[in-house]
């Protein structure tokens, strides 16, 4: 078998419809986890409203956590590289921890 041909069935066919191709705005993430799954949720919080709705949540295996903190470390890098350092203000701001979901677990 040829490498091209190798190449051509090892490739992953990805669908995006337009509702998901639009995106959902996040400001902040909760990360929980059991000893089977990583479970992401991402929240749109509003100045002033004391209330937040999870709008998606993302379930992963411990192996797929580790292989986006990778890809999210190397794209931060590059974003970095070709812009600047990505400033963060506020680090010390404690966001309210009871959304409703689970909390981490060793």
């Amino acid at each position: 078998m040829s490498e091209e041909n190798q190449n051509q069935e090892n490739q992953l066919n990805i669908e995006l419809s337009e509702e998901v191709a639009e995106g959902i705005y996040s400001n902040l993430a909760i990360i929980t986890h059991s000893t089977s799954e990583f479970i992401v949720d991402f929240i749109k919080v509003m100045p002033g409203v004391p209330k937040a709705r999870v709008k998606s949540r993302i379930v992963l295996t411990p192996q797929h956590a580790k292989r986006l903190l990778a890809a999210l470390k190397d794209n931060v890098s590059k974003f970095e590289a070709s812009n600047g350092p990505i400033k963060i203000e506020g680090t010390n701001v404690a966001y309210p921890m009871n959304f409703g979901g689970p909390t981490a677990q060793a």
